[in-house]
């Protein structure tokens, strides 16, 4: 069985959607993030970094548990354990996992300081200005890319899309980036909201 412990964020959506789209039972377990749960000493020993998601698998490689953290480790763990959500060509493969580091490595730092300044220090102006553009100009890039393709990595969605997702989903209320200054990430972003395996891995985390 595979315990996945995460919130209700950009980030902890994506596992849930990762295991619905999969279609493989789990024990969800949601952490109350305004508690510090994450930086409890029992989950600390599952990610000693003290952030979600995170997950053990008591059937990992060779038939021992495994704890996974990082959420594009986690989900390159799960799409390779079940052979799901990575593409079967090579060259889409590797671009899947590209986009997947393109999301740890920008999408995400930018856009979550881009939140941070928007509601914690609205009347710093330079400092917003500076995530807001630079997560402009990471959308953009991804716009450019799905002008000429379905998905991030070719025809097939992955974790490429999944990673990205729930940043983009709650970019407009979070830091008031608006989709429909980028018509094709706009788009894509609805063909994957209707997904639905998306559709569940957002609502179980909802609150109800």
């Amino acid at each position: 069985m595979i315990t996945l412990y995460t919130a209700n964020t950009p980030n902890g959506v994506k596992v849930t959607i990762a295991m619905e789209e999969i279609g493989a039972p789990y024990d969800l377990k949601i952490l109350n993030l305004g508690e510090n749960d994450q930086k409890k000493p029992d989950f600390l020993k599952i990610n000693p970094n003290g952030r979600i998601p995170a997950l053990v698998d008591d059937d990992g490689p060779n038939g021992k548990a495994v704890r996974v953290f990082e959420s594009g480790a986690v989900l390159l763990y799960l799409a390779e354990k079940f052979g799901k959500l990575l593409p079967i060509d090579p060259a889409e493969r590797i671009e899947a996992i590209a986009w997947a580091f393109f999301q740890t490595g920008g999408i995400g730092p930018m856009m979550g300081q881009a939140g941070y300044f928007k509601r914690n220090h609205p009347d710093f102006t330079p400092g917003f200005e500076r995530y807001y553009g630079e997560s402009r100009r990471l959308v953009g890039v991804m716009n450019d890319t799905l002008e000429t393709r379905p998905f991030l990595a070719g025809d097939t969605f992955s974790i490429g899309d999944i990673m990205s997702f729930g940043w983009i989903d709650r970019a407009p209320g979070y830091f008031g980036m608006e989709l429909s200054d980028f018509p094709a990430v706009e788009d894509w972003h609805n063909r994957i909201a209707v997904r639905p395996g998306v559709q569940k891995g957002l609502a179980i985390l909802s609150p109800s």
